[in-house]
């Protein structure tokens, strides 16, 4: 991992390209993201290409550190008796590996709902061809709305009110006894972090922008740090804290209140289409990619376990058929992305990104209880939030409501997606 993390930060020189305004401009991984976004169709495929022909000429190098990264994996799995590394990544946490398969299963079951979805990209976009570069382009006009940091402080209370009134005094508390670095300062980290010990009170570090992103930003931080609060408050040291498996749900939850929130309280045409769009995105780079990613961590650690060597080549192979799986049926699949797997830090970090999808699943399953059953999911879902470590993570998700050993709360998250999906199909009839 730290070999990839040198030739990634420091050593991958990436070439210069013309953007919007015919300028030159020297891509970086940051512009990458706002590149691949752009509007215009050349400046998104030059970002793509120059990004992936980079990794392409450092292919081999990377290669062989995912596959050391994966004889690693091997070593420790058989130190420890295990029968394979994923069995082994799991045990850390207890997590029954018929989870792993239940969700790459149910997601695998739902690939023509994703299909749809590129189907309206294409349309909206009015491309006669959607491209690998063509999929992070918003298909909706950013509505330029200005949201100041106290319209989202009012609207985050506002659309977490369904959590009853404990969630929200405690809610109000965070504002009122700062638990919020708000803005930007020269000098000071970007990104969002929700931090504290299990003495302190939650810290939250943010870069508040007056943007919609930003105000999910603040309801994702405060899930997390409510969780926190709800922990230490109630759990010994030794279980005042929580892994990763249950740690995004409570984030996720609350950004699947707002969206319901927003959606239920909008009714311009334009705004209702911006949130929806987040929505789907949510879903598709989330639920669906970081299954994809899961089927791939799956598959090149079983065909090490069975002597199988890692080459660029059969690397490359195996993650072309994986977008020929995913995004085939409506897009056409570009042959540098073939090489993506060797720009994802996750994979270093491994069996880790299926948590995400898992996450994003509990969360909106947990959503619906809460918003159709009212306080019986309620009280169970603040218990869990109070429940630290002091049970197993599949058990406190069951505890609260949501069986992950079952298909059933990835079919409601996909089911919220094809509600939403609709909805825009309707609005851009």
């Amino acid at each position: 991992g730290s070999v990839f993390t040198m030739i990634d930060n420091a050593d991958l020189k990436l070439p210069t390209i013309k953007d919007e305004a015919g300028e030159e401009v020297e891509l970086t991984k940051g512009n990458y993201q706002l590149f691949i976004r752009s509007t215009d169709r050349r400046v998104r495929k030059d970002a793509f290409e120059g990004l992936h022909s980079t990794f392409l000429k450092q292919r081999n190098t990377i290669a062989s550190t995912l596959a050391a990264q994966v004889k690693t994996d091997i070593f420790y799995t058989t130190q420890h008796n295990y029968s394979s590394s994923r069995e082994y990544a799991l045990a850390r946490y207890n997590i029954p590996v018929s989870v792993y398969d239940n969700l790459v299963e149910t997601v695998s079951e739902h690939i023509p709902l994703l299909n749809r979805y590129l189907k309206l990209r294409k349309r909206i976009l009015q491309l006669d061809e959607l491209h690998m570069y063509d999929l992070y382009v918003p298909i909706v006009e950013e509505t330029r709305e200005e949201i100041s940091y106290q319209q989202a402080r009012d609207t985050v209370i506002a659309a977490l009110a369904p959590l009853g009134e404990n969630y929200l005094d405690t809610l109000k508390k965070g504002f009122t006894k700062r638990w919020i670095d708000v803005y930007e300062t020269p000098g000071k980290r970007g990104g969002a972090y929700s931090g504290g010990a299990y003495t302190t009170q939650p810290f939250i570090l943010m870069n508040y922008q007056n943007n919609r992103d930003s105000m999910f930003t603040l309801a994702h931080e405060l899930g997390h740090s409510l969780h926190s609060f709800y922990t230490r408050n109630y759990q010994p040291y030794q279980y005042g804290d929580y892994t990763i498996f249950v740690a995004e749900v409570a984030s996720t939850l609350n950004e699947g209140l707002l969206t319901e929130h927003l959606l239920k309280t909008t009714s311009d045409t334009a705004l209702r289409l911006a949130i929806l769009n987040h929505s789907l995105e949510g879903f598709r780079g989330t639920l669906f990619r970081q299954t994809m990613f899961a089927e791939f961590e799956q598959q090149i650690h079983s065909r090490a376990e069975k002597g199988e060597p890692l080459t660029t080549d059969s690397l490359s192979a195996l993650y072309h058929g994986l977008n020929e799986k995913y995004y085939g049926g409506e897009t056409f699949i570009d042959e540098l992305i073939d090489i993506e797997w060797a720009r994802i830090p996750h994979f270093y970090s491994s069996f880790y990104v299926y948590q995400y999808a898992t996450g994003i699943s509990a969360a909106s399953a947990l959503v619906q209880q809460i918003l159709h059953e009212g306080k019986p999911a309620v009280e169970r879902y603040l218990k869990f939030l109070s429940s630290g470590s002091s049970d197993y993570s599949i058990e406190l998700l069951k505890k609260a409501g949501v069986d992950m050993t079952s298909p059933e709360p990835i079919r409601q998250a996909l089911a919220l997606f094809e509600s939403h999906l609709a909805q825009m199909e309707e609005l851009m009839r």
